[in-house]
This record gives C-alpha cells, sequence and structure tokens, in this order.
C-alpha cells in the first residue's frame, strides 16, 4: 500500500515547528523508521507531516551538568558511536540490539521513545535510568519524568500540539553498573521480552533497579534490590558472575511473575515470557552488580 495524501513541511527553527503543530492533523517526521510503515499500512493518516531535520538546535548531543542531553534529530548510530554517549554506559548496551544498522542510522532515540512500542529497547532504558523528557509547544517547555511519560502501548503523555525536543539522560556515576539482554527469534526483530539493569553499591549498601519491556503495554520497572540481597547472602560480598547468577535464578522467578503483564501472542505465551525474563533478570542484574563493583573499586583507588 501506499500512504493516504498528506501535505508536506519543513521549518528551520523550533518556533516554526511548534506553529505548525497547532494545525489539527499535523505528524512530526525525523528519521521515519517508525511513522513511514505505519502511513504505508494507512494505520495513520495525518494530515500534515513536519519534517524537523533542518532545524539545527534539534540536532544538538552534549554532556550538560552531568546529564547527557539528547535533541529530536539525533540518530541512534550517532548515539552509538559518539564518544560522549561513552557516559550512558546502558545506552551503549542497549542500542546494537535496535533494530539493523541501517535503521539506526535513519532512526532518532527521540523517535523509538516517543512511538513507545511495547517491545522497544530505547523507551526501557529511558526507563531504567529515570530520564527526562522534554516537551516543547508554543506555550513553552515541560519536563515528564519517562515514569509519568508512557501511557500505554504508542501512548504517551505527548500533546498533538507538543514536541519531543529532547531527552536527558543521567550520566553514570562510580559504583554503578548496567546490563542489558533480550530475545527476538532473529536478531533486529522485535524483542520477545528484554529487560535493562542498572545497580548502585556504595560500601554495603546496594540498589538494584530493573526495568522489562516486551511483556506489558509500557517498560516495567521494579525494585529487585531485596532479591540481589538475598543472592549476596548466599554468594559473600565478593562472588563471581558466575555463583552469583546461580544465586539469583532462586528469586528471579518471583519477579517474572509480577512484570508479565500479557495473555501472549502466536510468538509467545505469557508463560515463556516469564522464563525469559527470569533467565534474562539473573543474568544481567549479575553483570550490573559485578561492573558495580568493580566500577567502585575503580573510584576508590583513584
Amino acid at each position: 500500500m501506499k500512504a493516504a495524501p498528506f501535505a508536506y513541511v519543513r521549518p528551520g527553527t523550533v518556533a516554526d515547528v511548534v506553529a505548525e503543530l497547532s494545525r489539527e492533523g499535523s505528524k512530526v517526521i525525523a528519521g521515519g523508521q517508525s511513522l513511514v510503515p505505519v502511513l504505508a499500512m494507512r494505520l495513520g493518516r495525518p494530515a500534515q507531516l513536519i519534517d524537523i531535520n533542518a532545524v539545527p538546535e534539534l540536532s544538538a548531543l552534549s554532556r550538560d551538568n552531568g546529564s547527557l542531553r539528547v535533541g529530536a534529530t539525533v540518530r541512534q548510530r550517532q548515539l552509538q558511536r559518539e564518544q560522549v554517549a561513552a557516559t550512558v554506559p546502558l545506552i551503549r548496551l542497549a542500542l546494537p540490539w535496535v533494530g539493523h544498522r541501517e535503521v539506526r542510522s535513519r532512526g532518532t532515540v527521540c523517535g523509538s521513545i516517543a512511538h513507545a512500542d511495547p517491545s522497544a529497547e530505547l523507551p526501557a532504558v529511558a526507563a531504567c535510568l529515570e530520564a527526562t523528557m522534554v516537551l516543547t509547544s508554543a506555550r513553552g517547555t515541560r519536563q515528564v519524568p519517562a515514569v509519568d511519560f508512557f501511557t500505554g502501548a504508542l501512548s504517551t503523555v505527548i500533546e498533538p500540539e507538543e514536541l519531543l525536543s529532547e531527552v536527558v539522560f543521567p550520566v553514570a556515576k562510580p559504583g554503578e553498573g548496567f546490563g542489558f539482554g533480550e530475545f527476538a527469534r532473529r536478531h533486529g526483530d522485535f524483542a520477545l521480552a528484554g529487560v535493562a539493569v542498572r545497580v548502585r553499591t556504595t560500601g554495603e549498601s546496594v540498589d538494584a533497579r530493573l526495568t522489562c519491556f516486551g511483556v506489558s503495554d509500557v517498560p516495567v520497572s521494579v525494585d529487585v534490590s531485596s532479591q540481589l540481597h538475598a543472592a549476596l547472602e548466599t554468594t559473600g560480598p565478593d562472588p563471581s558472575r558466575a555463583d552469583l547468577l546461580s544465586a539469583l535464578a532462586e528469586h528471579t522467578p518471583d519477579v517474572a511473575d509480577d512484570v508479565v503483564d500479557t495473555t501472549g501472542d502466536s510468538h509467545a505465551s505469557p508463560a515463556y515470557r516469564r522464563q525469559l525474563i527470569s533467565a534474562l533478570a539473573a543474568r544481567e542484574v549479575s553483570r550490573a552488580y559485578v561492573s558495580a563493583r568493580d566500577s567502585e573499586s575503580e573510584g576508590r583507588s583513584r
């Protein structure tokens, strides 16, 4: 099929973009990797497409006061390769799983987050890191934390006249470690289930956050600090990753039971997704803990 007819504009400033968004039926396009298939199948019929690629300030990628600011037209491939992105290791872990290289070369970080596909990697990363979404309209800007941003499958709090102008990710600190994993039928396919993990260690204190995707309408974040503590009581405070993974595997099935909220589909049943989440969570929490422990030790030795 072909897209239904639409008007096309290519403004050069943010002010012009938000002015065009006030027109009924307008839709923003940047990379188009999510939107173009929707148009081609006529699942969406916008009256007007607003191409934001000519707006210089939306291509900004910078570190600012402990945060990484990613503009609306920053490509996923660019973020994967730029050195400044190394300050947010979880993004670096997740991006190779996003589609294929050709998709990442055009697809934008903000576009994937705004599309809010339940099986997408970048919304889960934003939720796990508690990123902040900056929404711009003719009324000004507002900041929305990731926990409040996603409202359902392919649904967010973005109003029709608003633009997701940037996403602000916190940079990693000493004592933090990260893990990311997913399972798909083929690499580049939508994930049947996946996890993003952040672990913080400060002396005896350990904090672990697990975000699951592909198992509900939105990314599901849970605190798994108690499960990690229980595993460390079995292994001791300085376990090998293999020993910690084995100990965690005793506790992650209960977590999987809580987070999987789907009736299943032709690709995987709820029970199978629970098995995937349990295995992925044990693997990636153990990876993140060992990384956090090593990061804390390096920080003390400096």
